[in-house]
């Protein structure tokens, strides 16, 4: 016989526990079972998720968001893309923009026929072809509306916000849902004899039991780590970054509709423009680089005054071995971390999420329904990690010694196999639904530098003239559709403007 559950405890605010309370008060509409969120205000959350991927959407419907008025509420901005700076070389520069690039021709990825007329000198730069490129670089943006054919019927876009605010307007919602929040700090966890989670007591001696227990504790993982052991695995001999050092400055002007992220001599360093001010930060590897120096880059390379003192947060690239282990399982920080390159933190606590809808238990964990999550877990981790990788090692970069060892390290095989057949003809194979498509790969493998020695063999069904014409016709079609685009401030000030803080 099935026995539901009759108590979910979160423990742990910030955006992981606020999104999973906000998730879990909407599907199970307060009646299913009783929901606690269990956090402390004297323990600072890290706070740094400011910018996502266009799969938020998404999970901003499930939890029936409006999202004028959470674009308001978290002072936020629209993001078409991410610009990459100095990665391939110092001084050159792409965009990993979303949603289309060009146009598909008889089943053939654009991309294809526009590497062969590139390398012959006929074809224009790819930001031509590319709607959210071009946005980005004129500081235009606009939601999708319903023009037929025209590529503003498909503007894919994500969101830049503020955190704190983010997760307070989540506790609002979680709230109304019937979610329970409790104040205090855990002391003690206890266990049922099969080493399961029993209860927890906090520092005003309660004790709060439930059937199952979601840990959103951040870096610390008091309950997949410190009470289970559940164990980890270190990935930064891929990934050598392990410090940021962040710091919110004045904002200077009108907000670019996208995330820049700027190689540096040991690391990168993020912009993030909100409504209010912008968020930056300087990811580093502390082999390479001091703090004094990681700082001291950072504070150099900020439009406005800083509006607070820098904050340094010290992480290690990687993942638990398990994200499900007993009664107990870990979302956000506490399930692992790879750094924000590519505004995945997020994307998978909501993955975590949806995922757990998928096997949602009953009192009695299922072990074959555990392993899959974990599985299905792990094989996302991997790929967006992999994807990670590529922007470090494939690099002519060897100016510094950190540039030289992410050139020359062995990477994973499944990343080998990637790099490999696309320098063969260009292909680019999503595989099993990974959370990266080819057009992502692609614009991040081309913008780095890596040149196939071929293209796909049906390009040649059409002669050079006849696709001069039809290149020449897509990139006139994304002009115009540039030029219908508002600029971002004024799109922003007619729909969404938030109150000054």
């Amino acid at each position: 016989m099935h026995q539901k559950l009759s108590k979910i405890i979160i423990l742990g605010g910030g955006s992981a526990g606020w999104m999973t309370a906000a998730a879990l008060g909407r599907v199970l509409k307060g009646k299913y079972c009783d929901i606690q969120l269990i956090e402390s205000d004297d323990i600072a959350t890290v706070g740094v998720g400011e910018a996502t991927i266009p799969q938020i959407l998404l999970y901003n419907d499930l939890i029936g968001l409006d999202e004028n008025e959470f674009v308001k509420r978290t002072q936020g901005t629209f993001k078409l893309g991410i610009q990459f700076c100095n990665w391939d070389q110092i001084g050159n520069s792409y965009y990993h923009a979303f949603g289309e690039v060009g146009k598909n021709m008889e089943g053939v990825p654009f991309y294809h026929y526009w590497m062969k007329m590139r390398a012959m000198g006929k074809a224009d730069h790819l930001d031509e072809y590319t709607l959210t490129s071009l946005a980005s670089t004129e500081k235009r943006f606009m939601r999708s509306i319903k023009a037929g054919n025209s590529p503003l019927s498909n503007i894919a876009y994500a969101f830049h916000f503020d955190a704190g605010l983010y997760a307070k307007y989540l506790r609002e919602l979680s709230e109304q849902a019937g979610v329970v929040r409790t104040e205090g700090k855990v002391v003690s966890v206890q266990q049922h004899d099969d080493g399961a989670i029993k209860s927890l007591t906090l520092d005003d001696g309660s004790v709060h039991e439930a059937d199952f227990f979601i840990d959103c504790s951040g870096f610390r993982g008091l309950l997949i780590e410190q009470t289970l052991k559940t164990g980890y695995d270190d990935w930064s001999h891929w990934l050598p970054c392990d410090r940021a050092v962040t710091v919110p400055c004045a904002k200077a002007g009108d907000p670019w509709p996208f995330t820049r992220a700027t190689a540096q001599k040991a690391g990168w360093q993020w912009r993030i423009p909100l409504q209010h001010r912008t968020g930056n930060g300087h990811v580093y590897s502390s082999k390479f680089m001091s703090d004094d120096e990681a700082k001291e880059i950072l504070l150099q390379n900020i439009d406005g005054e800083p509006l607070a003192e820098p904050r340094i947060i010290k992480f290690v690239t990687g993942k638990r071995k398990k994200f499900w282990n007993k009664n107990c399982l870990a979302i956000g920080l506490s399930s692992g971390f790879m750094e924000p390159l590519e505004s995945t933190s997020l994307h998978l606590v909501q993955a975590a999420i949806s995922k757990f809808f998928s096997f949602f238990p009953g009192k009695q964990m299922c072990p074959s329904d555990v392993d899959e999550f974990n599985r299905q877990m792990d094989f996302d981790f991997e790929r967006i990690r992999d994807f990670l990788i590529l922007h470090y090692h494939v690099t002519k970069r060897d100016d510094t010694p950190f540039w030289q060892y992410c050139r020359t390290m062995s990477i994973p095989d499944s990343l080998q196999q990637k790099i490999d057949q696309f320098e063969e003809n260009g292909r680019i194979f999503r595989f099993n639904n990974e959370m990266f498509s080819d057009l992502s790969w692609f614009e991040v493998m081309y913008g780095q530098g890596l040149r196939p020695k071929g293209y796909h063999s049906l390009v040649d069904v059409f002669s050079e003239q006849e696709l001069d014409k039809r290149l020449e016709s897509i990139k006139s079609v994304i002009r115009r559709s540039a030029d219908y685009m508002p600029p971002h401030q004024q799109y922003i000030d007619e729909h969404c403007k938030a109150d000054p803080m």
